[in-house]
């Protein structure tokens, strides 16, 4: 059968860098062709060339892209506009950055209606809400009205598809479409997604760093590594065996259920692209390299269901187990940190006088407490408080009620400056939260300045400690944020961070969006902190996987409330509450049937500015009861320290210790 795309030797270059060099693979009909790799492999230019949507400077140097019948390298740029979106379209990696952001949602799916199905008017306006429906926008005639910014990430990535859709493609290019989602969220584009395709026989790219999305979605794996595929098969097969050292590298990087040994990593980083590269690209980050391996290119080899470009390929040993190490005790029986009934309430303002009309919930009534050397886990979906807890602690967002004690101290406003040097944060976004115009070295000495430790010469050799310490090179210092890697800007922050020496640490999203090679790094590093310097963490994150690799206890979240919390092996494998039910089952795995039993929640998270009656998750859970939807639940204690506030499951305790 004829492919519905075929490409051939695609190369793609800047001037004299070939940023995409020498790709070959197909996709057939109702078929999804995932594309793997690190960032800077060349994943986004691939898809961009097939849109011919390449930046400024960018261009296809050579090779074939045939769509059906039609010739996409050499259609004219006015016919191009009439396949891209109409015979295929893309799904971009931030929707808020591809939305236009003073257009409403109904004129930008409007847009592609009249260029592509010629519709106008009512309806265009009826075929945009129908569009919403299929993709799961709740309430879709009010959304149609709404514009980007009013909308959550999930319902923003929603749009993204339906504008996708809007010109009945035949072939939808998904550019990490769930990066940086929750993974209730991205079990709901993924569905929308995998039901669409089955419902017009859609041909699917999709670009991940995901081996769980990857694992429940895809058909056929292809491996992209430096501009080039180096393995490719039907996704069965190369889940069993990967076949090249840099897949099977790939798998070893990934936490894994009850494994708290070191996670592998890939030593290095993907090569630049401007320079003669000789031999195998992956050769100077290769384990099993001879010879050979840095002095000839491989060619592909078959293998079973798969190919491969390896000169070592069925010759390499299994992979190795990690040694599995204990989880760090607790170094004092006193908590470190305690936190009693924390509030953070934000007035909505409105009207000439700015009266105060009501206020955001952001966090309601959060008690926790960490010991020194732990780590406790915050988890749940976007916008239900974990950040806003993580700023009050350290009180650069001021609480509206509660009390926090750290080290025995009670922080108060007054005090809080001094504090500064027992508790630090590290941001989701290092790019952001480093000064782009500071030397590295004047990063992480701005903090001793400010909270005066040690003299200027005992300084000077601390940012070479911390250097060292962070896996840094020793000239780091000299330079400038913009100079780093995602993962290396990330180390820079963690270094700044432990800079005054610390007791307690909150990290907020530490690994969001990073690769998995640099995320291993990077939990490597953080539990090698732990152990050597007593640390204490407070983690924030929606990535589970990574929760129960790190963490000792979690807490999970929902609309600024803590519903469950427990130690991490009984929440993560024995969750109680049904909202941990969904959140755990929603996680994308790599495991045979991974996708079998998972919880789809109704709906989204309601608006803490006007949270429901009784427990706020009562409109999404499937045990709702009458009482549910009138009171709040009390705390439900089960063992070993793992409580729920959940009247369901307080009915179950109760009648489990009645029959006894």
């Amino acid at each position: 059968m004829k492919p519905l795309l075929e490409v051939r030797d695609l190369v793609t270059g800047f001037g004299s860098t070939r940023v995409v060099d020498g790709v070959s693979f197909r996709i057939a009909a109702g078929e999804t062709y995932a594309l793997l790799g690190e960032s800077g492999c060349g994943k986004s230019m691939t898809a961009l060339s097939l849109m011919r949507l390449l930046p400024d400077g960018g261009r296809v140097v050579s090779g074939g892209v045939q769509l059906g019948e039609i010739d996409v390298l050499a259609l004219p740029e006015r016919d191009m506009r009439r396949v891209r979106g109409g015979q295929m379209a893309m799904i971009f990696q931030e929707p808020m950055l591809a939305l236009n952001p003073v257009i409403k949602v109904g004129a930008q799916i409007g847009e592609a209606l009249s260029l592509h199905r010629g519709l106008a008017g009512q309806a265009a306006r009826d075929a945009a809400r129908a569009l919403l429906d299929a993709v799961g926008v709740p309430d879709a005639s009010r959304r149609l009205d709404s514009y980007p910014f009013e909308l959550s990430g999930g319902l923003r990535q929603r749009v993204m598809i339906a504008m996708a859709l809007a010109g009945e493609p035949r072939l939808l290019i998904a550019d990490e479409p769930t990066t940086a989602l929750d993974v209730t969220i991205q079990a709901q584009v993924l569905d929308v997604l995998r039901r669409l395709k089955a419902e017009r026989q859609m041909g699917m790219l999709l670009i991940t760093h995901d081996l769980g999305v990857v694992a429940e979605n895809a058909d056929r794996v292809g491996v992209m590594y430096a501009g080039e595929l180096v393995e490719e098969g039907a996704r069965d097969a190369f889940f069993a065996s990967p076949q090249h050292p840099y897949s099977r590298m790939l798998f070893e990087a990934l936490p894994r259920p009850g494994d708290s040994g070191r996670l592998t990593t890939i030593p290095g980083q993907v090569p630049p692209l401007d320079g003669t590269l000789v031999g195998c690209r992956f050769a100077p980050r290769c384990p099993h390299a001879v010879a050979r391996c840095r002095s000839e290119s491989p060619d592909w080899q078959a293998m079973g269901g798969q190919r491969v470009r390896c000169h070592l390929a069925g010759t390499l040993p299994a992979g190795q187990e990690r040694a599995v190490t204990a989880q760090t005790t607790a170094l004092a029986a006193q908590p470190l940190l305690q936190v009693e009934g924390l509030k953070v309430h934000f007035p909505i303002r409105r009207g000439l006088i700015q009266r105060t009309v009501g206020h955001v919930r952001a966090v309601d009534g959060v008690s926790l407490d960490i010991q020194a050397g732990r780590t406790l886990a915050l988890v749940g979906e976007s916008g239900c408080g974990k950040t806003t807890v993580g700023k009050a602690l350290l009180r650069l967002i001021e609480p509206t009620a509660g009390n926090i004690v750290l080290g025995g101290e009670s922080i108060t406003a007054r005090n809080a400056p001094s504090l500064r040097r027992q508790a630090q944060m590290v941001f989701q976004d290092p790019y952001s939260s480093l000064n782009p115009r500071m030397r590295v070295a004047d990063i992480l000495l701005e903090g001793m300045d400010a909270l005066r430790v040690g003299n200027a010469p005992q300084r000077r050799d601390a940012v070479a400690q911390l250097l060292r310490q962070v896996g840094l090179p020793d000239d780091a210092g000299g330079r400038y944020p913009h100079a780093f890697s995602g993962g290396q800007r990330q180390r820079i922050a963690i270094a700044r961070a432990l800079a005054v020496s610390p007791r307690l640490v909150i990290c907020d999203e530490p690994t969001s969006a990073l690769d998995v090679s640099v995320q291993a790094q990077i939990l490597n590093l953080l539990k090698d902190l732990q152990n050597d310097l007593g640390l204490a963490y407070l983690f924030i994150t929606h990535n589970l996987a990574v929760v129960e690799y790190l963490a000792h206890e979690v807490a999970v979240m929902y609309l600024g409330r803590i519903v469950e919390r427990g130690a991490a092996a009984d929440v993560l494998r024995a969750p109680r509450h049904p909202y941990t039910q969904a959140l755990v089952s929603a996680v994308p795995r790599i495991e045979p049937h991974a996708g079998e039993g998972i919880i789809r929640l109704a709906g989204d998270q309601p608006s803490p500015l006007n949270p429901p009656d009784g427990c706020h998750f009562h409109p999404r859970c499937p045990h709702a009861s009458a009482v549910c939807r009138q009171s709040y639940p009390g705390q439900t204690d089960l063992h070993n320290g793992h409580r729920v506030r959940c009247h369901w499951v307080a009915e179950q305790e109760f009648s489990a210790r009645s029959m006894n």
